[in-house]
């Protein structure tokens, strides 16, 4: 059975402290949810089976399963289920994957997959103490839950638990990449991000929402030499920098998944493979937590083998820009890989990277620039924090 992507939404990204600060991760997506049903007017919000989201935090405002609370706040029937999912920054591809296994077993025809993040909002954590009743709370430390490591097991070994921003650039040094070659990326993709803005690329699909019309932490005004001047952020004389860096942002993207006999249901032209675009496969792997910068060679490696495609096959990569260090590590191990056909539309240094749902924008993003090319494969590849990484193939 063929599963497809019938349509999809998603909110600008919004900065950190920035214009979606204010609005809770929950609210964030039940407005999404609620874009994307206004522009499926066919589809029947009864006949939806599930709604599957990933969301990297859950400690805050977007706890108790933030699938089911979202999909109430956008108004969906009561009756729809919902379930949260957490691969870290994998989190919003997981829910497509799991969402997709769940159509092709029969067990769903229609479901809302996805991702949310509000990491402006992301709490403080106060670790429990470790008595049953205590007669006082006892603050001894609060741990930031915004992104990476926090109350850290002793057990594991130091290496693992560096920073996601010192691993990368170390496994990068290995390699050979330069800081002006990271800084040369970040420019790409702040000048491909406001390009794709000024040519109308995300009309349709972002909605502007909370005072937002396009993601807001491009920067139209950066240069080589404003980035070379940035100081080392994950250490001493390191190349990693907050220019060539993800920034933390806030926001969400949904789409509507279902088979053939849904979009013939809901009547989406299928002139091509069918419907918005058909997923043909993933793979998420996993090695040494210092490495998960690597981890996107081998789930791209290990997809393209199981569905027998090659590189030349592949018209399109999405590849999650959480450092500039990550993806050139990437293009360094795949050199078959086209740069000029990688993230052509800017990347996450630029959009942004709400944890939960950036998986999903690269999904949906390689969607979109396929159909805008005419059709193809495409392959929206993530490295994921603790060694984890993930890809999934496209056709349009």
């Amino acid at each position: 059975m063929k599963v497809f992507i019938a349509e999809a939404a998603r909110t600008p990204f919004g900065a950190h402290f920035g214009a979606l600060s204010n609005i809770r991760p929950d609210d964030l997506l039940g407005a999404t949810i609620r874009e994307l049903v206004a522009k499926t007017p066919s589809l029947n919000k009864n006949k939806i089976d599930d709604v599957v989201i990933g969301d990297a935090n859950g400690v805050g405002e977007d706890n108790r399963n933030v699938a089911r609370m979202g999909a109430l706040l956008a108004g969906l029937p009561e009756t729809v289920p919902g379930v949260t999912i957490n691969r870290l920054c994998g989190s919003g591809a997981e829910a497509v994957i799991q969402g997709s296994r769940a159509i092709k077993t029969g067990d769903t025809k229609f479901l809302i997959a996805g991702g949310v993040e509000s990491m402006s909002r992301a709490p403080w954590i106060v670790r429990r103490t470790e008595k049953k009743f205590p007669e006082k709370v006892e603050i001894g430390e609060l741990n930031q839950s915004t992104v990476g490591w926090r109350m850290t097991n002793p057990n594991f070994p130091g290496n693992w638990t560096e920073s996601l921003g010192r691993c990368s650039e170390k496994v990068a040094a290995k390699l050979g990449i330069s800081r002006v070659e990271q800084d040369e990326w970040a420019l790409r993709s702040h000048q491909l991000a406001d390009r794709a803005w000024n040519s109308k690329f995300h009309d349709g699909f972002v909605f502007p929402f909370g005072g937002l019309t396009r993601d807001e932490s491009i920067r139209t005004d950066t240069s080589l030499a404003k980035l070379a001047d940035l100081p080392s952020v994950f250490s001493e004389g390191g190349t990693g920098t907050a220019g060539n860096s993800s920034p933390i942002n806030d926001g969400a993207v949904t789409m509507l998944l279902t088979d053939e006999s849904g979009i013939k249901d809901l009547a989406i032209d299928s002139n091509l493979s069918g419907g918005f675009g058909e997923i043909l496969g993933s793979k998420v792997v996993a090695r040494s937590p210092d490495e998960f910068s690597l981890a996107p060679v081998d789930a791209i490696n290990g997809l393209l083998s199981k569905l027998l495609l090659s590189f030349k096959d592949i018209e399109i990569w999405e590849i999650n820009e959480a450092f500039a260090s990550m993806v050139l590590t990437v293009l360094k191990e795949l050199p078959e890989i086209d740069r000029n056909r990688v993230n052509v539309n800017g990347g996450a240094i630029a959009i942004g990277h709400p944890v939960g749902a950036s998986a999903a924008r690269v999904i949906v993003d390689t969607t979109r620039e396929l159909r805008r090319r005419g059709g193809g494969i495409g392959i929206a590849a993530a490295c994921i924090g603790v060694g984890l990484g993930v890809a999934i193939a496209i056709r349009v």
